[in-house]
């Protein structure tokens, strides 16, 4: 089926004379090569001008890592998690793979191209109605021959259980992959990402300060948060909420810290996590899940008049919005070197032409 699986080759404690801790597990982890890596790093020099301009003060160094230019179906940073999770679905001896998100996912848009590139079937369940015409990442999973089951939010953990049944009695193995690939298993890609990161710190000239991104399903920030304290980088690392209300039952960070948990004894870390280890920005949810503001219109437009980036609508729009309101607010200073983790969702801009207002 044409599957390329390698192992990582990277270890933890080898990196570049830093506080390091070793994760002897981390080298035998099988790994489907996906992501062209490593993803850039570039100074967002005329965002900090325009910004500066605008408040008539110094605004922090501004960086992205360009994580959207990761390659598979237009990159993002899904790929990077897919990379474990595919590997482990093939040494399962898995037929096809079972994921879920919203109509317009990234990550599923993604892992239809992963499933392709392995020789597996894929089957999405979204959440919503089959719209007329497909547009954005939903138009990709049809030309990537991804299979869609539509349902309610309600109703997806019943039909994925139903639908893992079906291919299970069908002779198809199937592997499931979470929402987002956010489990011990998507989570390492971040854990090499970080290390990834921090040994191009010269291009920084010193260590960012900050690292800010979208959070979601919590995978990206667990193996962030775990990379960090293998390689000793003790920046706050905040992940910007796009999704997660307060709801009953464990709090997001309590969520994490799980998944953190998992992820360290997958790697062979005796490295410990808790709530407190995770830096979640609540204050840009906005109306909820998806909906665009005038603050995302906002991010979308300067990030492009000013950087020709794009960011998306639900994601790292959110995100950038809440990065730019840390900055006119103070939170973020002059003092400050940032990294802004460009996560990617550029299609998904497609289908949000409407609210967009352009």
């Amino acid at each position: 089926m044409g599957r390329r699986v390698f192992f990582i080759g990277v270890v933890a404690g080898r990196m570049f004379g830093m506080n390091t801790k070793t994760a002897p597990e981390l080298d035998q982890l099988p790994r489907t090569r996906f992501a062209d890596l490593p993803t850039a790093i570039e100074r967002m020099d005329k965002l900090e001008a325009a910004l500066s301009a605008e408040l008539e003060r110094p605004v922090p160094e501004l960086w992205v890592k360009r994580d959207d230019q990761t390659g598979l179906a237009f990159g993002g940073n899904k790929t990077r998690k897919l990379e474990f999770l595919i590997a482990d679905a093939v040494a399962q001896g898995a037929r096809c793979v079972i994921t879920a998100g919203a109509a317009q996912s990234n990550h599923c848009r993604q892992t239809a191209a992963a499933a392709v590139k392995v020789g597996l079937d894929c089957h999405l369940v979204l959440v919503g109605q089959k719209p007329e015409k497909s547009n954005g990442n939903l138009l990709l999973d049809e030309l990537l021959g991804a299979k869609v089951h539509w349902c309610t939010r309600e109703e997806r953990p019943a039909l994925m259980e139903s639908l893992n049944k079906q291919l299970e009695e069908a002779g198809e193995n199937p592997y499931l992959i979470p929402v987002g690939g956010s489990n011990e298993i998507g989570s390492v890609g971040y854990v090499v990402a970080m290390q990834e990161m921090m040994g191009k710190l010269g291009v920084f000239g010193e260590r960012p300060t900050h690292i800010v991104f979208p959070t979601g399903s919590g995978g990206t920030q667990v193996g962030l948060v775990v990379g960090a304290k293998l390689c000793g980088y003790e920046g706050k690392i905040i992940g910007v909420n796009v999704s997660k209300g307060s709801g009953e039952g464990p709090t997001f960070e309590e969520q994490m810290a799980e998944i953190a948990l998992k992820t360290a004894k997958r790697i062979g870390s005796e490295d410990t996590f808790t709530a407190d280890d995770f830096i979640v920005n609540q204050n840009y949810l906005g109306v909820g899940y998806g909906v665009v503001t005038d603050a995302e219109r906002e991010a979308i437009s300067l990030l492009a008049k000013t950087e020709g980036l794009f960011v998306c609508p639900v994601y790292t729009g959110r995100a950038m919005a809440g990065l730019l309101d840390m900055v006119r607010s103070g939170e973020l200073t002059a003092d400050d070197k940032v990294v802004f983790w460009h996560t990617g969702g550029g299609p998904a801009l497609f289908a949000y032409r409407d609210e967009l207002n352009v």
